[in-house]
């Protein structure tokens, strides 16, 4: 099979706004790409070409990466299943650029930095209005970047997203089909294509490889039914049997057509028609059938949904008091307290709060503390309340944190080590009592340097990751913080022990790459709580769908003076 296809789209607006309380454009389109004649970087084989797209921010013309591709093994001319979903405006210009790479390791740190470990394809530029003004909304443009070479095309097209939420579970087996393989049997693949209005198809799904078999039964798979047919149920979906090569020159077996109406009937059984194989041999029947084993279609929830059903967000924060940020008093420490303009806790504190307190009803959260002396007799604390009260650590909304941490300052002694198990295992002892659906945990560790219980805060994130909750890491200062990148699973879940995370549920961001080299702090903050904020939503479902758990129907608005509502006697 051509890379191992993950079926999580990219999907983030091209412009800057908040992930959570933003307002969400109504015009969705969905950018499918394709290239043609690429550059031959391997010796031995072909190139195993991923693409990657930047968008550029409108206020600082900075490029940043928006999403990548799946990898294709063994190929000049990829299609790639994985979409980009790009919110659109008519009035903006909104600039993209697409770069190719040949992807030769497999190494976790290939999501941070792709060219240090890719041979660099081609790139190209365009507008998104661009795609989509051209004739059929498809863009043919050539690839370059390497001077004096000929670095193939790029295919991009673009259709408009309809507003369709279902989300369709399936699973096929196949029977007696062909034999592809001189010294054994078929290894088959199921490749299935939407429909477009121009008679033309979108690759859209890969179902994994399975060997050595012509009576295959391939995994259940789910997929968004606006990317199988963009909600037209009696939309053509084309459906092609590989066989896998190792090479990538994967041998067709033959093809079917159905929709999504007959696959909801169910005991569908398809024959695999082969064209070219009909042509030659008049006794030709099919090489083999298809059968749908079972097809269900659920409404995926969105995150408004839970919110709007009453659900709670519960913000914690966790601050780090250890020696490494400098004496408070001194201009040179992380903590200092400058008149004039807060320092970067306050801000990174200030920034991702502000949000989160929407949507907490009474605006009263826990600030902990971790990794100084505390009076009177001195010991060391790695989850002290900072209002200094451990049967009530609540703070009454932002200032009544900051307000805490401020006088934290002048009563603690800044000491160590960086231990962040105990305020990870602290909330988690909340979200183990709540998880129903009607309740969800965001932990904000904020901190300056490297960790010192490593093995324990794994074993506490995967242990947390069972439960409602998520932790947003930002650190402060020049430090390095490689292993908080360990800690964000975006490219290699997490584990301890072992055993896997459940889910990702992490997001690290150093507050140095949002700094606004103008002194904008009100700026440098936005795009803070705007990139530790967006996996939220996604993380928050994610818990609820792998429990099964639904959202809350709205309740029930009632307006003053409105006789419907009983009145307790």
């Amino acid at each position: 099979m051509e890379g191992d296809v993950d079926k999580k789209e990219a999907t983030a607006p091209v412009l800057d706004f908040d992930p959570i309380s933003g307002s969400i454009p109504a015009t969705k389109v969905e950018i499918s790409v394709s290239c043609r004649n690429l550059l031959d970087r391997d010796t031995f084989s072909k190139s195993d070409p991923m693409l990657v797209l930047y968008t550029q921010g409108v206020e600082c013309q900075q490029w940043r990466e928006f999403g990548r591709t799946e990898v294709i093994d063994n190929t000049l001319n990829p299609d790639f299943v994985r979409k980009y979903i790009l919110d659109y405006f008519f009035e903006e210009k909104q600039n993209l650029r697409f770069d190719v790479y040949d992807v030769d390791s497999k190494s976790p740190e290939l999501g941070k930095h792709p060219t240090d470990f890719n041979d660099f394809l081609g790139q190209v530029f365009c507008t998104l209005g661009e795609i989509v003004g051209s004739p059929g909304s498809r863009l043919e443009k050539p690839l370059g970047g390497i001077p004096g070479k000929k670095c193939g095309s790029i295919i991009l097209s673009a259709e408009e997203l309809s507003n369709c939420r279902d989300c369709a579970t399936m699973q096929f087996c196949a029977n007696k089909l062909d034999k592809k393989d001189f010294f054994g049997k078929s290894d088959p693949f199921m490749v299935f294509y939407r429909s477009n209005e121009d008679g033309t198809f979108t690759i859209c799904h890969k179902t994994e490889v399975v060997k050595s078999t012509l009576n295959p039964v391939w995994q259940p798979f789910s997929i968004p039914v606006r990317a199988l047919c963009n909600g037209d149920y009696d939309r053509t979906i084309k459906v092609e049997i590989y066989d896998w090569d190792r090479d990538g020159s994967h041998d067709f077996i033959g093809e079917f057509t159905t929709c999504c109406n007959q696959l909801c009937r169910g005991q569908c059984v398809f024959e695999v028609l082969n064209a070219k194989k009909k042509l030659k041999k008049k006794r030709y029947m099919n090489s083999g059938t298809v059968s749908l084993l079972s097809f269900n279609v659920e409404s995926d929830h969105t995150f408004l949904d839970y919110i709007k059903g009453g659900m709670q967000i519960h913000f914690t924060v966790a601050i780090d008091f250890t020696a490494s940020n400098g004496n408070p008093s001194q201009s040179t420490s992380l903590h200092y307290m400058n008149p004039y303009q807060m320092n970067a806790y306050a801000m990174a504190l200030k920034a991702v709060g502000e949000i989160i307190q929407d949507y907490d009803s009474d605006k009263m959260f826990p600030a902990l503390g971790f990794g100084a002396k505390l009076p009177p007799d001195g010991r060391v604390s790695h989850e002290f309340p900072l209002n200094g009260n451990v049967d009530n650590p609540y703070c009454n909304g932002m200032e009544g944190i900051l307000e805490a941490y401020h006088q934290s300052l002048k009563t603690v002694q800044l000491y160590g080590p960086t231990n962040f198990a105990p305020v990870v295992n602290h909330v988690a002892r909340y979200a183990s009592d709540v998880q129903d659906g009607s309740q969800y945990f965001v932990l904000l560790i904020i901190t300056d340097g490297v960790i010192s219980d490593m093995a324990q805060t794994k074993e506490a994130i995967v242990n947390a990751a069972k439960l409602p909750m998520s932790i947003i890491i930002v650190g402060v200062g020049q430090a390095e913080f490689d292993a908080m990148v360990e800690l964000d699973g975006d490219d290699v879940r997490i584990s301890s022990r072992g055993k896997l995370a459940e889910r990702d549920i992490v997001q690290f961001v150093p507050f140095r790459d949002y700094m606004d080299r103008t002194g904008n702090h009100v700026l440098s903050m936005a795009r803070l709580a705007k990139d530790v904020l967006a996996e939220i939503p996604d993380q928050l479902i994610l818990y609820m769908k792998n429990r099964a758990i639904k959202p809350n129907p709205v309740p029930p608005l009632y307006l003053s003076g409105d006789q419907s509502k009983t009145n307790p006697v």
